[in-house]
């Protein structure tokens, strides 16, 4: 590995790294996996990212394939951010904003910018990318463009997938190709090109061609799902043709985003909160489906449960405080509205209440902004889970991005609880309720056999429930090395055989990220989980979910 880093060091213009410090610095994200890499490279443009994947490709023809693993700030909690091979790591010089089209709202940024950076400059313009994750502040564009990231508005908005226009991208040959909604004829044009470029073009549009009843069977009944890849959107029914979406939640397995063009939204600060307490999960399930069917659109529909409330009460006792008082409802239901118009806000926020007065045993209705922040921090409670250690046991982020249709809400609310009584293990729940996407951690020590086995038992038992109710394992952190063994059982196998030849087809070699998503074995990933659990890496900031 030496002569790759020798060779690397005198054809690239960012600086690369082999030290043992930097090295076991990105052996770890913020997964339960660690994985060394062996050489680390910071790319300092384009070029780098191209002349690196280049030189790879050559060393796979010659039969010796080097895993190549694309990383931002590392803040992956599926081990997509650690790769035994080469690292490039972005944010160092690959941050910068390219161009920001105020006419049309369209911003084109390097792919390792910082997300909350980024987020600045446009409230300044008075835009916003409402699916901005949690993490915004401590994470990269390009790791929520991987990972098809969503935020807690999610509901209204969707996720980023919703916002990316286009894309610069190197292929695993370092080919550099730009992506967006192109016309038929503009396809064929493609289809003809005698590049590597050409070739992809090709071979996806003969796959769409000779696939179509399982690219339809490859989208799930479900709200938002970061799982596998999205060949459904690829062509739409004018036969236009888009490569954006597969890249868009691939995690780096098959191409190295460099450059990402978003729309946005015009920003608006003033919203409307309703926030009601259930004592029932029957009664909070017909109250979610009810407000779904609002003409009115919540930006919003969070969930916690009483669990996780007796868990930070007894951590903070103050934390709370003057917000909720024990004994806490079995379930609190915040909905928000952020339209423009003070009188949309103030009008669907009365229906919601209305809505929630028929199931839940109490109805807050808030529009004042400081009294709005103390009873959000009611869903912020959440984050102070991550550093709740009880024992030796730490909270992992496991089983822990679920997504089910919403009529399952219950079921799965139902299933969780038994899931973890099953396992003598505390529980606090909560998430995105409006699109059945729920968070939950189990506490376990992962120096003890015991908890590791029960850690890989959790999960084939969590993808059993999410295929028996028609959803998925992951609505907004996508698979990485800790779902993916589990995909083949949330996918009839033709549709997964579908997955992989995607994935053939833009990394012949399997040198983009390999052990990530498709074809990977829980043979393979246990031995890479970590002896002890932490959050080092974003210690600075508090990890919001």
């Amino acid at each position: 590995m030496n002569r790759v880093a020798h060779y690397l060091q005198e054809h690239v213009a960012g600086e690369v790294m082999t030290g043992n410090d930097a090295r076991a610095y990105f052996s770890t994200d913020d997964s339960i996996f660690t994985l060394v890499p062996n050489v680390i490279v910071y790319p300092k443009n384009e070029n780098d990212v191209r002349k690196t994947a280049r030189f790879i490709w050559q060393l796979a023809e010659r039969g010796r394939a080097i895993p190549l693993t694309a990383r931002g700030s590392g803040t992956d909690l599926t081990g997509a951010a650690i790769g035994s091979g080469i690292m490039l790591v972005y944010p160092a010089h690959l941050n910068q904003v390219k161009f920001f089209d105020t006419k049309a709202s369209e911003i084109t940024v390097e792919a390792g910018i910082n997300f909350g950076k980024l987020q600045q400059l446009l409230v300044s313009y008075n835009r916003v990318i409402p699916s901005a994750p949690a993490s915004l502040e401590y994470s990269t564009l390009g790791g929520a463009v991987a990972n098809n990231a969503a935020s807690r508005r999610s509901f209204k908005y969707g996720s980023i997938r919703n916002y990316v226009r286009g894309l610069r991208v190197v292929l695993s040959n370092g080919e550099v190709i730009e992506t967006q909604r192109i016309s038929k004829r503009e396809l064929n044009r493609k289809l003809g090109l005698s590049t590597f470029e050409g070739e992809v073009y090709r071979s996806i549009d003969t796959l769409i061609e000779e696939n179509r009843s399982l690219v339809e069977k490859s989208v799930l009944s479900i709200s938002k799902n970061a799982t596998g890849y999205d060949i459904a959107d690829i062509q739409h029914k004018d036969g236009s043709f888009d490569l954006t979406p597969l890249f868009v939640g691939s995690q780096g397995t098959l191409g190295l985003i460099t450059e990402v063009t978003l729309g946005t939204e015009l920003y608006n600060e003033p919203t409307s909160l309703v926030t009601a307490y259930f004592d029932s999960v029957d009664d909070l399930q017909a109250a979610v489906i009810e407000l779904r069917g609002l003409s009115e659109a919540p930006s919003a529909i969070e969930l916690v449960d009483e669990n996780l409330l007796n868990t930070v009460s007894a951590e903070n006792a103050n934390y709370l405080k003057e917000i909720i008082s024990a004994p806490y409802p079995k379930f609190v239901l915040l909905v928000e509205f952020d339209d423009m118009s003070e009188h949309d806000r103030r009008k669907g926020s009365k229906k919601a209440a209305k809505v929630l007065g028929k199931y839940s045993q109490s109805v807050i209705l808030e529009n004042d902004p400081e009294k709005q922040k103390l009873i959000w921090k009611v869903r912020d409670a959440s984050a102070l889970l991550s550093g709740h250690a009880i024992g030796q046991t730490n909270p992992l982020p496991l089983i822990d991005d679920g997504v089910v249709p919403l009529d399952k809400l219950s079921s799965f609310l139902s299933g969780i609880y038994e899931q973890f009584k099953r396992e003598h293990l505390q529980v606090a729940v909560w998430g995105h309720a409006g699109d059945g996407n729920l968070h939950v951690q189990p506490h376990l020590d992962l120096s003890q056999v015991g908890d590791r086995q029960k850690a890989f038992r959790m999960l084939e038992d969590f993808t059993t429930q999410m295929r028996q109710l028609g959803g998925s394992t992951s609505g907004r952190y996508n698979e990485g090395r800790l779902r993916g063994p589990y995909l083949p059982k949330l996918y009839p196998d033709d549709v997964y055989q579908l997955f992989i030849k995607v994935k053939k087809i833009f990394d012949p070699y399997n040198i983009l990220n390999p052990g990530v998503k498709i074809s990977v074995s829980s043979d393979e990933v246990k031995p890479l989980l970590r002896s002890k659990y932490s959050l080092e890496h974003i210690y600075d900031h508090l990890p919001l979910s």
